[in-house]
């Protein structure tokens, strides 16, 4: 493109110094650094969004009807009556309130490991939009004062050099007006990767894993964010620091879920 296609067409309406500079450095920045497809990591063609469109149709989104407390697809057969709470919700009481997820797990399991391991960080941005346009009115009705996100040990973000959740939320909030609160809790704890942890392994592992730093806590709803949701240990520790904070009303949104 020349540099032509930045001017004012003459009888056009102006456009702003700064918009053109910005829009000129996307163009730039898109040449010789070409946005990569989230799903299958190739270079994504300049006409095609942030994904590869052929690549979206291997997206697996989590189907109605869902556990009216984490979000995870209820499959039934033709015989089975219709329960209201997976499994898992059925044997276990949540601290949070309510959850939901974009993603099968199995779907996206390899982006998400790039997401967080391989420097991705431009990944949020996609699935913030991919969020939004399909949860963006029922996240909306929680009616959450802010989005935070699940906060990484210090040692593992500066070793991984950024914590994925928090790019995630920051990207979600752009498109939901609601604000990010990435400094009220911390991760105290430095646990080990909970993929490699049993349920009760879990619990134990996260155990006063989190600290709110703020004794003025003036939060009534907020919503969690996070990349995964597998057991619902990490959000039930979350939920409880913040309940003993003053919060009443804890809900999450997470780009997967796991079966």
């Amino acid at each position: 493109m020349s540099l032509r296609a930045f001017r004012v067409a003459e009888d056009g309406p102006a456009i702003p110094h700064g918009k053109r500079m910005k829009s000129f450095l996307n163009l730039l920045s898109n040449l010789f650094f070409p946005l990569r497809c989230p799903i299958c990591d190739e270079p994504v063609k300049s006409n095609e969004g942030k994904a590869c469109k052929a690549c979206l149709p291997e997206l697996r989104y989590v189907q109605e009807p869902t556990c009216l407390k984490c979000g995870q697809h209820l499959a039934y057969t033709r015989h089975e009556k219709q329960a209201e709470f997976c499994e898992g919700c059925q044997k276990r009481t949540h601290v949070y309130d309510r959850g939901i997820a974009l993603l099968e797990y199995e779907s996206i399991s390899e982006s998400i490991y790039r997401f967080k391991n391989s420097g991705r960080q431009e990944y949020a941005d996609f699935f913030a939009e991919q969020i939004y346009a399909h949860m963006g009115a029922e996240i909306r009705s929680f009616n959450a004062d802010c989005l935070i996100p699940v906060p990484l040990h210090k040692k593992r973000e500066r070793r991984r050099g950024y914590n994925q959740a928090a790019l995630l939320a920051q990207a979600l909030s752009k498109h939901l007006n609601i604000p990010v609160d990435d400094k009220l809790v911390s991760r105290v704890k430095h646990t080990v990767p909970l993929k490699k942890l049993n349920l009760a392994e879990r619990q134990i592992n996260l155990k006063r894993a989190f600290k709110i730093n703020r004794n003025d806590v003036e939060l009534s709803t907020v919503i969690i964010i996070d990349d995964i949701y597998t057991t619902g240990s990490t959000m039930d520790e979350m939920a409880a620091e913040l309940r003993r904070s003053g919060v009443k009303r804890v809900y999450f949104v997470t780009l997967a879920i796991g079966k």
